[in-house]
């Protein structure tokens, strides 16, 4: 049952076929330069669409809500930070030091939009604070995740430079400004096309996390890492996601949050963004170790998937009152399927 919710999400089927393509075929050579060019196209198209269809009255909506924002940003770009940072530390006498890394990569990311504020409605959570905090997130992401990577010491296996800020604005932070200045213009085409754009989103996801996953495939990732390293990966995977909901669900609680809003900080807080993560690495850093980077974020955003769902459930089905700041649990019998 878990499995078959799990994989009723179409993105994580695009993301699953993603890695087994490089596995199989992943592009080499002339190939692999082709596709990165193909991958940076569909990361401008992503960011494109992503500033079309994020409504500039929902910004600054969100920006009022300072009591509820400022705590989520701290907590997501500065407390998750430093848990990947302590776990990037603590793995590096058991991973390949680019895995490794990818904890703080991991730690340093915005929160998911989509299924972030599905699981928070499903949760009961305040559905329309979930949609532009996690919209707020995503933009505060382009500009706070590299400052943060960097200023934590994660510049060792990427090539930063100012030829990679250079690459960042112009394949994510202007096409989200070109897509804002042409959004009462675009608005009717993606109000129309929006279920295709969707896919379009999917589709520039998983192409940059098959030119990632390549890189490591060519590098010799399944005999670089061996099998009780992949065990130690997923239970630190793991971790990070059990202190992940358990912080965000306490520090909700902490700040006297309504109950609708603490879930709402649950979901936004804990939960990791693969569609921004997936094509900034491909930028920041180099083939050989991106595809490396890459794997703790993937892992993490499979099981939090797992997680969500009974999660959601649990908090619909048992209400507290607002000031329990006890974490949520879930039991074998909450089951809910994600939203389509």
């Amino acid at each position: 049952m878990a499995l078959r919710t799990l994989f009723a999400d179409p993105m994580l089927r695009m993301l699953v076929a993603a890695v087994l393509l490089a596995a199989l075929l992943p592009a080499r050579g002339e190939a692999r330069d082709t596709a990165q060019l193909v991958a940076n196209a569909a990361v401008f198209l992503l960011f494109l669409l992503n500033g079309l269809r994020i409504a500039r009255r929902d910004v600054l909506a969100g920006l009022a809500n300072w009591r509820f924002l400022l705590p989520l940003i701290l907590f997501v770009f500065g407390a998750m930070a430093l848990l990947g940072l302590g776990l990037n530390a603590l793995s590096e006498p058991l991973l390949p030091p680019a895995i490794a890394l990818g904890f703080l990569y991991l730690g340093a990311l915005p929160s998911t939009v989509q299924s972030a504020t599905s699981y928070a409605s499903l949760g009961g959570g305040n559905l329309a604070l979930s949609v532009v905090s996690a919209a707020l997130l995503n933009i505060v992401g382009v500009f706070v995740t590299v400052p943060v990577f960097l200023l934590l010491g994660g510049s060792g296996q990427g090539a930063v430079g100012s030829a990679v800020i250079a690459k960042i604005l112009l394949l994510l932070v202007l096409p989200f400004v070109i897509g804002q200045a042409l959004q009462t213009a675009a608005h009717s085409f993606t109000a129309r096309y929006r279920h295709n754009i969707v896919w379009v989103d999917r589709m520039a996801i998983a192409i940059a996390v098959y030119v990632a996953f390549s890189g490591a495939v060519e590098q010799g990732i399944w005999t670089r890492v061996a099998p009780q390293a992949w065990a130690a990966l997923l239970g630190l995977v793991a971790v990070m996601l059990l202190l992940a909901h358990g912080g965000a669900w306490l520090t909700g609680g902490m700040l006297g949050l309504p109950r609708a809003d603490r879930v709402s900080f649950l979901f936004a807080g804990a939960q990791k963004s693969a569609a921004v993560g997936a094509p900034l690495a491909t930028i920041l850093f180099a083939p050989e170790a991106a595809g490396f980077i890459v794997v703790p974020l993937l892992l993490y955003h499979l099981i939090q998937l797992v997680v969500a769902a009974p999660l959601a459930s649990r908090l619909a089905q048992h209400p507290a009152g607002d000031g329990d700041c006890t974490a949520p649990t879930t039991t074998a019998t909450d089951r809910s399927a994600p939203p389509r």
